[in-house]
């Protein structure tokens, strides 16, 4: 058996996983088990930024692989032609030639937006959340402009090759510095919601997410990395956004609190899905997959909204709304034979807290340390309890499929 090979075959397979933005425990089973379709025993080892693997042939010394995972981004259709490629793998255990072959064809039929879609989904994204903050329609068109500027700027820093934190930072400042420009002239009625909306393109939703499911599955020092840089891009998002409004205070006064609008529950689906579209391009969702994966954002904010308007407590309408998202992801995900990481990141994006990071930011540079404390405690909480929901779900899930698995073995 050409044990090398193999090992070669599996370790790219888990590096290519790792470079689109897949879950640890998906790179590390796609490895593991590529191997075990063969009959060989590995053991696979994976963080963010390095994969380790070992196995042990009935005949000679141990082989070993280990990659670096250089800076990356999200390819969530690359991730489902890969998962399907391992499933292949499993079921036809070809020749190690005939499979690095098909692993050479997969990547050649990877598809990726062009850039004006990019920009496309930039603008959006920013347009729809827009509405969920309380903006009005010049509003939203003011923040998807504000959107275009968070996807130029952040387009030419991937190019450069910048850290995240930095990124992030220099992302925030004008786009932030732009909002209340354009409360300055009056054209925008409501400024936070123009900034927030925006700041939704870079509130890290798919790294929180992952974290929270590396966690799940016990990969708890993948998990802590991501939520490591889960919490610098946040203190990026508050630094960036404070200079602006340092700035802004500096050259013409503080910036005046807008007036929110208020919609009803129905009158917010458009804007939420045309905001999980915006999100499902810029994740590279292709097909009926990013319809779906849409429709899961406008599910799980209908679900919270609704149990807030029945009086239910705001950790809770969180807590049940994600628990609305999880099931809907793994659901879809076993429908369509497609990772449930897709429709979970896009399902659970409304949810996720931006609002928050920006009005606990807002608070600290206006020295109201109070309300500074009690935002961040509440966003905090908001975080967690989203954990809280994606961890129930994912973990039944995963036992009734291990039970499922040692059943049919027997």
């Amino acid at each position: 058996m050409e044990y090398s090979k193999l090992l070669d075959l599996a370790t790219n397979l888990g590096y290519e996983l790792a470079m689109c933005g897949a879950e640890t425990f998906r790179v590390e089973e796609s490895i593991v088990r590529v191997l075990k379709s063969y009959d060989i025993e590995a053991e696979a080892f994976a963080i963010p930024n390095c994969m380790h693997i070992s196995i042990e042939p009935v005949v000679g010394r141990p082989l070993t692989r280990m990659r670096r995972i250089g800076s990356h981004g999200i390819d969530l259709d690359a991730v489902e032609k890969l998962s399907n490629l391992s499933r292949r793998i499993c079921k036809e255990r070809p020749d190690p030639e005939i499979a690095a072959k098909w692993l050479a064809e997969t990547k050649a039929q990877f598809k990726a937006y062009r850039f004006p879609m990019y920009m496309i989904g930039n603008f959006l994204g920013a347009f729809g959340f827009t509405f969920l903050f309380g903006g009005s329609f010049v509003d939203a068109l003011l923040s998807g402009c504000c959107g275009l500027l968070v996807g130029v700027i952040t387009w030419f820093m991937d190019k450069l090759g910048a850290n995240q934190l930095f990124r992030t930072i220099a992302a925030a400042f004008p786009m932030a510095l732009a909002a209340y420009i354009m409360g300055k002239l009056r054209l925008a009625g409501n400024v936070d919601a123009v900034i927030i909306g925006a700041l939704m393109l870079l509130v890290p939703g798919l790294l929180f997410t992952d974290g929270m499911r590396d966690i799940i599955f016990g990969d708890t020092n993948s998990g802590v990395n991501r939520i490591v840089q889960v919490l610098l891009i946040a203190v990026g998002l508050a630094l960036g956004t404070a200079a602006a409004w340092t700035c802004a205070a500096a050259l013409w006064g503080a910036p005046a609190e807008g007036i929110a609008c208020s919609y009803t529950v129905l009158q917010q689906c458009l804007p939420a899905f045309i905001a999980c579209i915006g999100f499902g391009l810029l994740f590279n969702i292709h097909g009926a997959g990013m319809i779906l994966c849409a429709l899961g954002g406008v599910l799980s904010w209908v679900v919270y909204q609704d149990l807030v308007i029945l009086g239910a407590g705001d950790i809770s309408a969180y807590f049940l709304a994600a628990l609305t998202a999880s099931i809907y992801s793994e659901a879809m995900a076993r429908i369509r034979k497609y990772p449930a990481i897709s429709y979970l990141v896009v399902s659970l994006f409304p949810l996720i807290p931006g609002a928050g990071v920006y009005y606990t930011m807002s608070h600290a540079i206006h020295s109201r340390m109070d309300e500074f404390v009690t935002q961040g405690m509440h966003t905090a909480a908001i975080a967690g309890i989203l954990a809280v929901g994606i961890l129930l779900v994912s973990t039944t899930v995963r036992l009734y499929s291990t039970w499922k698995r040692r059943k049919n073995a027997t």
